[in-house]
């Protein structure tokens, strides 16, 4: 088949700057893309955390218009990079009033006041570098609210423009909670037009909201998983936009997020204490020592470590866990945790860890080193999630051996198979309810496991060693998408 022309607009790209799993989807997918032969362009705005000598940036020829409704003309400047180790263009819109900062969204937790504005102009600019560069997309790929004006933009301000007369849009939704949600006055810069200001396509109680603008006007909605796709359909996981997204079913599909073996894998981890692989795990004892040391914690290679690595958020199930971790901390078992978030989780779980020396170790912030060790180290990694749409550290654990316990939600329904103890199938531990019984009874049934099952144990880590969520097959998905968006774009 013909290759395309791709353009994909994030508010973050790994290596770059990143707050969240799109960083990291937006740092890996171009690549793969590439390597199916597609013209793969990246544009991103040029944080001032992002350096331009390290990243051997070089600046565009002239500057690059910007129209931005009343606000008139505003003009920027492009720099261009490639991603780490790929000939992957990447592009950075810089402009000092809206990405010289120190945060990329907020500071001190809150929000920067301007972010409607930022995150149009940086959308607008998209659009108009791709028509500097020359470049005709047969597919923009947005991401998340931040760049959702893109598809929306493309079937008005440039639904006549020659640049863009075969373009069609997708936009991939990596989490539905953060929607971009503004006064009514961003309409002002948007520019497209007040008859958009209603109920079904950015209008929401007397203000806007970008994602859903971008949802009614894509070609194809995507999101991280396939079970995410079908819950955030709900009340529970819809966020409000369940019924839009419920008319927009046909349009919508999951694709699963995938990972960067070279990067996560204990055969070729540089951070572990000792490389090793289901051929063979003597190296996985070794690593869990040196995890216990780190963490000072007593050596006992009988006892089971569980991991848990992430923000310390609601979302990611932590109030379930402040109120689970004293009956667990009952069981014979060592729990070590990396995190930052909210600063209640901070000091509650840094305090617990102070009175239980022996089985508990904590660090406040991110290490990703740790991370790693932890991986390599644990033998159980806990993810109690209230949803997740994809999640990355149950895919990591699966590879390093390390077996899952998750809440059967969104990605982590999608990879994790429940174990069978009469069969040995199975690559980890499901719960469904999101209450304090269900997570403990499930830690109790996998340490339970550990002691008493251990052919069931190894079977599992067989299992999980073996499977394989890499980019090239959810690089392969997307592409039958974009094809499906062009071919529907002929027709037009």
């Amino acid at each position: 088949m013909n290759k395309l022309n791709i353009l994909i607009a994030a508010s973050e790209v790994v290596p770059f700057a990143k707050t969240g799993g799109l960083a990291d989807v937006v740092g890996a997918l171009p690549k793969a893309l590439r390597a199916l032969g597609h013209d793969v362009r990246v544009v991103m705005p040029r944080y001032y955390g992002v350096d331009r000598e390290k990243y051997a940036l070089t600046p565009l020829e002239g500057s690059l218009g910007v129209p931005m409704g009343t606000t008139g003309e505003v003009w920027c400047g492009v720099y261009e990079g490639k991603l780490p180790n790929s000939d992957v263009s990447i592009y950075f819109i810089e402009h000092e009033e809206f990405f010289g900062r120190a945060g990329l969204y907020e500071e001190g937790g809150f929000g920067y006041s301007d972010n409607d504005v930022r995150f149009i102009f940086f959308s607008r600019a998209v659009m108009q570098l791709a028509k500097k560069l020359h470049f005709h997309p047969d597919v923009i790929h947005a991401n998340d609210w931040h760049t959702a004006a893109l598809p929306l933009m493309l079937n008005t301000q440039y639904a006549y423009d020659s640049d863009f007369a075969h373009t069609g849009s997708l936009l991939t939704i990596h989490n539905l909670e953060h929607q971009g949600r503004f006064s009514k006055g961003a309409m002002e810069v948007l520019d497209v037009g007040w008859e958009h200001f209603n109920a079904y396509e950015l209008e929401e109680y007397d203000g806007i909201n970008l994602l859903k603008g971008g949802i009614v006007h894509a070609d194809v909605i995507s999101t991280v998983s396939r079970k995410y796709a079908q819950e955030i359909r709900t009340a529970e996981f819809g966020c409000g936009l369940n019924t839009l997204l419920d008319i927009e079913s046909a349009k919508l599909h999951g694709i699963l997020n995938g990972v960067d073996y070279d990067e996560w894998s204990p055969a070729v981890d540089p951070f572990i204490a000792q490389k090793f692989d289901v051929g063979d795990m003597s190296g996985k004892g070794i690593c869990k020592t040196a995890l216990q040391r780190l963490f000072h914690l007593p050596q006992r290679n009988e006892v089971p470590v569980i991991g848990l690595v992430g923000r310390l958020a609601e979302q990611k199930g932590i109030e379930l866990l402040s109120h689970a971790i004293w009956r667990l901390l009952e069981m014979d078992i060592q729990i070590v945790m990396l995190g930052a978030g909210e600063k209640w989780a901070e000091h509650y779980f840094s305090d617990i860890a102070a009175k239980h020396t022996e089985k508990f170790g904590c660090f406040i912030g991110y290490r990703n080193d740790l991370a790693h060790q932890i991986e390599a180290g644990s033998d159980l990694f806990l993810m109690p999630s209230l949803f997740e749409p994809c999640g990355l550290n149950q895919i990591y654990s699966l590879r390093y051996g390390t077996l899952p316990i998750v809440r059967a939600t969104g990605g982590l329904d999608d990879t994790i198979e429940n174990y069978q103890n009469d069969s040995l199938h199975g690559t980890g531990f499901k719960f469904y309810d999101r209450t304090v019984d269900a997570l403990v009874n499930t830690v109790g049934w996998a340490v339970h496991t550990w002691y008493n099952d251990s052919k069931g144990f190894d079977a599992m880590r067989t299992n999980g060693m073996s499977k394989r969520y890499d980019w090239m097959g959810a690089a392969q998905e997307y592409e039958t998408l974009y094809y499906q968006i062009k071919e529907g774009r002929k027709g037009q």
